[in-house]
């Protein structure tokens, strides 16, 4: 893995979150287009970008070396919950808990992690990011949101969101596309290319937009978020990579999966918190330094990577 370009395309990454953030700045970009922009990314442009790294020739080989990966991020998940579920136990504030404990262990992987990965690995990193989307979705939608929101959660509803979930169903329908060798009509394809070649700019457009609204002070800054930092910007990131050798990942497989979690914190920690009323001023402040200090964190990732 080439740390240069690495660093070079977090460099650029965060140029394009600057432009959001001069566009929040300037007035042109406003809650409700920010929130529209969001959800065409995440039901359009996203599974139109995971179909076009499915529509390839099968190779027994990556369907399995796609098999040990999502066992890899499977064995991390479940390392990483019990771990917060541990070191957080004796937060009293139910919020603040709450709030560690899912921004430690949840990352950015769709909103940041697919457009990096997109840039740097092209469609065969893609191919492997899904599998750390699939998992997210799985697991933030069963274990993140039980939280929040604990027994009085809605299963049915969970359950709902993740089999409905547009990137799910992209995934299943790659899959298919994967293993059958089918090959979409060339105007179909054209179309999906188009639609998933602006998911990295307006990713990071649409980032930068929503950090310009952060607004740091005594009451949303709390210095317990700095474990939660080290645990998701480095500890866990370097658990995955711990886990992922042990099961011989490496190459691609590997990187692509670092990647994804080595991302920040997910943006859901936020939706999460504000669907139970609680105060969301730690858990946007929690995301924008995460963000932030994933510039510097993501390099020295893969600098262990190297290391290994």
């Amino acid at each position: 893995m080439d740390l240069t370009q690495l660093t070079s395309q977090i460099v650029l990454m965060f140029i394009l979150m600057l432009v959001g953030l001069l566009t929040n700045k300037l007035g042109f970009m406003h809650g409700q287009t920010s929130t529209d922009l969001t959800n065409i990314l995440l039901y359009i442009v996203s599974p139109c970008l995971i179909i076009k790294a499915f529509e390839q020739s099968f190779s027994a080989d990556r369907l399995q070396m796609l098999g040990r990966v999502i066992l890899g991020i499977v064995i991390s998940y479940v390392l990483m919950i019990i771990i917060t579920q541990l070191v957080f136990k004796r937060v009293a504030d139910a919020n603040l808990r709450r709030i560690m404990r899912y921004g430690s262990v949840y990352s950015n992987a769709g909103f940041m992690g697919i457009p990096l990965t997109s840039a740097l690995f092209g469609s065969t990193g893609v191919f492997f990011a899904v599998a750390s989307l699939a998992a997210f979705n799985i697991f933030s939608w069963t274990h993140g949101i039980s939280l929040f929101t604990g027994r009085q959660g809605n299963r049915r509803d969970n359950l709902k969101q993740i089999i409905l979930n547009p990137n799910i169903i992209a995934i299943i329908l790659g899959l298919l596309l994967f293993v059958t060798s089918f090959q979409l009509p060339k105007l179909a394809n054209s179309a999906i290319s188009y639609v998933s070649s602006i998911n990295t700019p307006l990713s990071m457009i649409v980032i930068g937009n929503s950090l310009a609204d952060v607004k740091l002070n005594r009451t949303t800054l709390d210095r317990r978020l700095g474990w939660v930092l080290l645990l998701r910007n480095l500890l866990f990131p370097y658990l995955m990579i711990v886990v992922l050798e042990l099961l011989g990942i490496s190459g691609i497989p590997l990187f692509t999966t670092v990647l994804m979690g080595a991302c920040p914190v997910a943006g859901l920690v936020v939706l999460f918190t504000l669907k139970v009323h609680g105060n969301p001023g730690p858990a946007v402040t929690l995301m924008s330094l995460s963000t932030i200090l994933a510039a510097v964190s993501i390099p020295l990732v893969f600098a262990l990577v190297s290391l290994h």
